[in-house]
This record gives structure tokens, sequence and C-alpha cells, in this order.
């Protein structure tokens, strides 16, 4: 694949965050393979028509969400992806970007049904009267989002999103943030198919336990709300999405 950048327009006011998503994409879809190092500074300079100080900007900010390391002998190198800083919105939106769909809503469950249950029960257990009141909040917008998919999937997305933060274990919330963006794609796919007012329910059983503080039936509720959100998907898709 060829991995030489396209020239880019020096008119941008934040010219080094272009270059950075121009250079995380790149990195991200394996044009830059692990280990393999960057053309020099001055030679990347040229290609992308712009200054060493945009590039230098942009390659610190791509260090620091750990995609490259930097050595004087070496140079800028593309590090393994297991020292990615996967949950940094931009490596998730850049992820996304060269993800083929299937392989996306794959891993997307998998994360779902490994730890949204979790929360659940633990969202039952720690979750304050405020904590309620907004899961209240986003199912009722779920409810009044009708037929208007837009409404419909925000509404969704805030009440995944606040199951997370209900947990009060910030190690959690990081996975909550993912609604915001990582997992805007399945939702928007999900919103497609005609199952909702059975979604609505299945929502509501999450939402009753955590409210009666009954952790295992929030695990529970949480377990068959994915289950059957990943059918859908196969259903709205036509085939499994094993690779």
């Amino acid at each position: 694949m060829d991995a030489t950048p396209r020239p880019l327009a020096p008119a941008s006011l934040k010219l080094h965050i272009r270059v950075a998503d121009q250079l995380g994409v790149a990195i991200v879809r394996g044009d830059y393979k692990a280990g393999e190092t960057l053309p020099p500074e001055s030679q990347l300079c040229e290609m992308l028509g712009i200054s060493r100080t945009a590039m230098r900007e942009a390659l610190r900010s791509l260090i620091a969400k750990g995609l490259l390391v930097s050595s004087p002998k070496r140079g800028t190198r593309v590090r393994d992806p297991r020292h990615w800083s996967h949950l940094d919105p931009d490596i998730l939106r850049w992820r996304v970007e060269v993800t083929d769909t299937d392989t996306y809503l794959k891993k997307m469950f998998e994360l779902r049904r490994a730890t949204e249950p979790a929360a659940a029960a633990l969202a039952a257990v720690a979750a304050t009267d405020e904590d309620r009141l907004q899961l209240q909040s986003d199912f009722q917008a779920m409810v009044d989002a009708g037929a208007d998919n837009a409404r419909w999937v925000e509404a969704d997305l805030a009440f995944h999103r606040s199951i997370y933060f209900a947990t009060h274990n910030e190690f959690f919330w990081p996975i909550g943030q993912l609604f915001s963006f990582g997992l805007r794609q399945m939702f928007e796919i999900a919103a497609r198919g005609d199952h909702r007012p059975r979604a609505i329910i299945e929502h509501g059983d999450v939402l009753r336990a955590i409210i009666e503080r009954k952790p295992s039936m929030a695990h529970a509720a949480a377990v068959t709300l994915i289950g059957n959100a990943t059918s859908d998907v196969v259903l709205i898709r036509g085939h499994d999405l094993e690779p």
C-alpha cells in the first residue's frame, strides 16, 4: 500500500492537528507497520507541504498517544499496537474509520458483553439518586423518540453511557465515554430494525433493576439486552459478524 500522504493545505489554524490526524489514520490502517521508521522529518514536511514546527507538534501528539516512539539514533518508529492508548478519542475515531464494519461490530459487541452486565450490576449498588434520575431521563427520551432514529440513537447512547458512569468506578468511565463516539456506528445500524418496542421493554428491565438496587437482576437484564441487540444487528446485516 502506498503510504505517501497527500499534501495538506497550509491555511488551517490548527495545521498540526490535521497532520496528526492524517498520519494517525495511516498508522492505524497499517500503512506504517509496528517497528517501521517514519520517513525523516524533512521528507515528511516536503511531502505534506508544511513547516517543521507543525510536523514536530503533530509527531509529539502521536507520541503522547502511544503510536510512535522517537530516539536520536533510530528516528521515529511506530510502536506495537499493544502500547497505543486505544481509548483515546482520536485513536477510536481512526480505528472506526479504517476498520470494516463487521469486524468493528464484532469487537464492540465483545466489549459490551464483557463489561456492560458487570457495569449494570455495579450501578445497581452504587448509583446515587441523581444517577437514577439521569437514567430515567435517558430512558424517557428513548420512549419519546418514537420513530425518529436520530433522537433514538442519542437517547440510547446516553442511557448506556449513564450506566457506566453510575458505577462510580473511574475505570469503567472510559468505556462509558466510548458511547460518545466509538459505539455510535453500532447504535445507528441497530436503529434501522423494527425491534424498538422490545428494546424499550429490555432497557426498562435494566433501569428497574438498577433503581430497585437488584444487581443480579441488572446483570441478567443487561445480558439479555446485549444478546438480543447482537441478533438484531445480525438480522439487519443479513449475515453473522464472524470474519
